[in-house]
């Protein structure tokens, strides 16, 4: 399968070293800083672009668009013209109307379009799904989810709560499996305009979760911890590990710890190969961009790129 990737900066640069390991044909590699390009198309025997455009028109059957999210849509728009199976890193636009123009557009041409909240194929929340679905919790009452750690400097385009908490909104999102009905939040502005610390309540009907997001703090922490009736169940993101307890003991699952992005461009190439639909939709996409633009507006934080 011939692929490209588009944007090759502090996560986009992973992205050609996966889908070399993963044996695809990795046609080229596009960024505005050309020497960039050049120096990670060389690690991997490829041709570099400073302009996207030319990049699409190599015969691609899907590209990673790694681009500034204020990007995503000029680029998105024009790999689905050129009829090439997309896949977007989170969030999927700097707007709903952004979102929704480009789904309207994949769906018209008939192109595979996958958004990367890459925690979704972290091993530990597939299991974690798995223990849930059989009801070892029980009754699913409250999820609380900490991402936090030091300051990002390459983050200027939005705040923290569209950067970092959308992680853990589309995780809960998939847990509860249904739609927020309300957001709460409060955020504060240090480093970054756009905010660099919130805290975030939801309610999903019966349901209430909560984020806390920081960049304040001098180490990272992510972790999600999931109560149920009948149990708790605490998951640490980073090392894969879930523990659970209930009453009298406690339980800690096997995790086949894997990386996630590999995991989750495997998928994306499979979903192409098999026409299959991804696991992360446009639509799931655009729902957790609601919520993450929703709770700046009620924190006073403007989480909508001008």
């Amino acid at each position: 399968m011939k692929v490209g990737v588009i944007g090759v900066g502090n996560m986009g640069k992973n992205h050609p070293r996966v889908y070399a390991e993963l044996g695809a044909e990795l046609v080229g590699i596009a960024d505005t800083d050309l020497e960039k390009a050049k120096r990670i198309a060389a690690q991997y025997g490829t041709t570099a672009f400073s302009n996207h455009e030319k990049l699409l028109d190599q015969g691609l059957d899907a590209v990673s668009i790694v681009v500034p999210t204020a990007g995503h849509k000029e680029v998105a728009l024009a790999a689905i013209q050129k009829g090439v199976n997309l896949l977007i890193e989170k969030p999927i636009a700097d707007s709903i109307p952004s979102a929704q123009e480009i789904i309207t557009a994949a769906q018209a041409r008939r192109v595979k379009l996958m958004v990367g909240h890459v925690e979704r194929f972290n091993p530990a929340v597939t299991k974690l799904k798995e223990i849930m679905d059989d009801g070892v919790l029980g009754r699913l009452v409250y999820i609380s989810a900490k991402r936090v750690g030091p300051f990002v400097p390459r983050v200027t385009d939005i705040g923290i709560i569209v950067d970092v908490a959308t992680h853990d909104i589309d995780v809960i999102r998939y847990f509860i499996g249904k739609e927020c009905t309300s957001v709460f939040a409060r955020s504060t502005r240090w480093k970054n305009v756009r905010g660099d610390a919130a805290i975030i309540l939801m309610g999903f009907e019966e349901v209430s979760a909560s984020v806390e997001v920081n960049w304040y703090t001098p180490h990272r922490v992510r972790t999600l911890a999931v109560t149920g009736t009948e149990g708790v169940a605490y998951l640490d993101y980073s090392k894969q590990e879930i523990e659970i307890f209930k009453a009298g003991w406690k339980m800690i699952p096997a995790v086949e710890r894997a990386e996630p992005l590999k995991l989750e461009l495997g998928h994306f190439l499979t979903c192409i190969r098999e026409d299959k639909e991804p696991l992360v939709s446009g639509y799931d996409a655009t729902q957790v961009l609601g919520i993450a633009i929703r709770a700046g507006q009620v924190s006073g934080v403007e989480e909508k790129i001008p």
